[in-house]
């Protein structure tokens, strides 16, 4: 018999939590029922990636790989469905080459650019005319606004933001500039998208909730379960919502709660930001073993 008082401890997983709807409940019930037929849809900024002061410096939570790696070979298909550039996603997200996500997909810019683990490449249509626009735009806007101070413009390639979380009053700036922003957008046929202390200016007539309700269409999948954590994610809370009456088993997760309570309230299930995210993804894994 081995030595059971030096064998090492392995770290006990948090239970599986319970989702507080029905409905919740039933798509978690489905996912763990047949996992074959499951698609795992996940927001990078906020979900995979906890919220930093520069977008540029964020980075995936160091147990989010490893547990979508522990979870994908059980699953149908995982997919990040994000706002960001997809290989931007990818190198943030350290999700290239990783044994276990050989067919990840990476849905950037709502939709518009997919990155696949299989060919490692990204597709991705011709850009909108009214981004450049905007782009060479947009700093003199904001000068003869008077809202340059504590604000900050970040390149999307095919959108463009203005952060006001740097600025002194980080809300009232934010709201200052929705409708400035919102005519400019206009007037170049964009919209603004509005996130956690963010208006992104980008193209109408796609956005997480379409990219969501195709791909779960695309692979033919019978739950879905997706996580997300700000204002841009409630269009895929939406298609989540749509596809249940489609048959399509969901669940919904809001990852932390304190700025987006829109999110939360509609969440069959809320977690504590990215490390909850982690720790319910890695039960989930663990309950499929």
């Amino acid at each position: 018999m081995g030595d059971l008082v030096n064998s090492p401890e392995l770290p006990e997983l948090p239970e599986l939590p319970e989702p507080v709807t029905p409905a919740g409940r039933e798509g978690l019930a489905a996912l763990l029922a047949r996992p074959g037929k499951a698609v795992i849809a996940l927001d990078f900024d906020g979900t995979l990636a906890p919220i930093v002061p520069d977008p540029e410096q964020a980075r995936a939570h160091p147990g989010a790989v490893p547990a979508l790696a522990a979870l994908a070979p059980k699953v149908l298909s995982v997919a990040v469905v994000t706002g960001r550039p997809a290989g931007v996603a990818v190198r943030y997200g350290g999700l290239a080459g990783v044994t276990g996500l050989e067919h990840l997909v990476v849905l950037g810019h709502y939709g518009a650019e997919r990155w696949d683990a299989v060919s490692s490449t990204v597709h991705a249509a011709e850009p909108h005319p009214g981004v450049a626009s905007v782009r060479a735009e947009l700093p003199g806007f904001l000068d003869t606004i008077g809202a340059w101070r504590g604000t900050w413009i970040e390149e999307k390639g095919r959108a463009v933001a203005v952060h006001t979380r740097r600025a002194r009053d980080p809300q009232a700036a934010f709201e200052a500039l929705r409708e400035p922003l919102a005519e400019l957008a206009s007037r170049h046929g964009l919209i603004v998208e509005p996130g956690r202390l963010v208006l992104e200016l980008r193209p109408p007539g796609m956005d997480k909730g379409v990219a969501l309700a195709d791909y779960v269409r695309e692979v033919g999948a019978e739950t879905v379960l997706y996580a997300g954590d700000d204002l841009g994610d409630l269009p895929a809370y939406a298609a989540v919502e749509k596809l249940r009456s489609d048959q399509v088993r969901g669940l919904l997760v809001c990852s932390g709660n304190a700025e987006v309570v829109e999110l939360a309230e509609r969440a069959d299930l809320v977690v504590e930001g990215p490390q909850g995210v982690v720790e319910l993804l890695s039960s989930i894994a663990a309950q499929l073993d």
